[in-house]
């Protein structure tokens, strides 16, 4: 399994040293006091979004991460060495969250960015701390701070600026295989898609990502199938392309099928920006073409693009569109300008 994008991990911070009791012992030195040192701090664990990643599968053979202890303090006022951190480097666009795989710690959008999930526990005072005029020989030292210990869930979701929708068979991995270099798996049987896969397209010299998941059916919400899991990929798309086979003698309830399990999905999936395409003309005479379209139409309530991806007819002006929507959205995104203070 090449492709994988949720997996339990165990993480533990590492425990604060023990400060250290010791006294200084010299020949000709009759008071030395106290010397002992600090411990050293534990190594906490971080998380780090990094290039290069598009699949969590190498936490499918480890799963438990643990930092370094810190090191007991020592006599002559030495502090022990600090633990060393471990990083969980993730791909960007990775969601970190608890155990109840509800509550999101952290959600790692953008390339570097770094996050503390278990902090290292603080060394303990060696009795070199507690030294005061009334207390000149102290004999009591701290012991250090021990560590944190939590099951995370890491759960992906692409990055993309389209996502494919559509049912098994709509021929979503064939107009990824025609517009980019993308090779997705293509075959003639329905779940032939079994992860997403992202593919660079370009059109009148811009290029942008585009994600395909595998298909949904009825009652993907509830289970049947795959399931609809792969739906967090395109959560984050700033349109979706919603393609319907134009072969298929039920074209209305194929839309609506898929139109039901975005509204069982939640959240805002269903208001997203959407672009619909009866797929597949080319295999439609100018009656049946019609006929078709009409019917989607009358079904999406707008309106309706027709393409063929493998005779790449209408491919450019649904690109185009695609385009389009994406520079609106990034518009939509786009932080207002600071305000210059103003000057007599």
């Amino acid at each position: 399994m090449k492709f994988l994008d949720l997996c339990k991990v165990y993480i533990r911070s590492g425990a604060g040293g023990n400060g250290c009791i010791s006294f200084r012992r010299e020949k000709y030195i009759e008071y030395g006091g106290p010397d002992g040192g600090d411990g050293g701090g534990g190594g906490s664990v971080w998380a780090e979004a990094v290039d290069g990643l598009n699949t969590l599968i190498d936490f499918r053979y480890q799963q438990h991460f643990f930092a370094k202890n810190g090191q007991g303090g020592m006599g002559r006022q030495r502090t022990g060495k600090d633990g060393d951190d471990i990083v969980l480097r993730v791909p960007v666009g990775t969601e970190i969250l608890d155990e109840d795989q509800e509550t999101v710690i952290a959600d790692m959008t953008e390339l570097g960015q770094r996050v503390e999930l278990a902090r290292g526990g603080n060394g303990g005072w060696g009795n070199l701390h507690f030294k005061s005029a009334t207390n000149q020989a102290p004999r009591r030292a701290n012991p250090g701070q021990d560590g944190v210990e939590r099951t995370l869930w890491l759960r992906l979701k692409l990055i993309a600026d389209v996502g494919l929708l559509g049912l098994p068979n709509a021929g979503k991995s064939t107009f990824l295989a025609t517009t980019s270099n993308a090779r997705p798996k293509i075959a003639d049987y329905p779940f032939t898609t079994l992860h997403p896969n992202l593919g660079v397209v370009g059109v009148d010299n811009v290029e942008f990502v585009v994600a395909d998941i595998p298909g949904l059916i009825e009652g993907a919400s509830e289970g049947r199938g795959l399931g609809d899991l792969f739906l967090g990929h395109v959560e984050r798309c700033a349109v979706l392309l919603h393609l319907i086979d134009g072969t298929s003698e039920t074209i209305a309830e194929d839309y609506q099928t898929i139109i039901t399990e975005l509204e069982a999905y939640g959240g805002d999936l269903v208001d997203k920006p959407r672009i619909t395409v009866l797929n597949k003309v080319d295999a439609l005479d100018e009656e049946e073409r019609a006929s078709a379209l009409k019917e989607l139409e009358k079904a999406s309530r707008g309106s309706v693009s027709l393409m063929s991806s493998v005779a790449r007819e209408g491919v450019t002006e649904v690109l185009r569109s695609l385009r389009a929507q994406i520079d609106d959205d990034r518009i939509r995104h786009r932080p207002a300008p600071e305000a210059e203070p103003w000057h007599p």
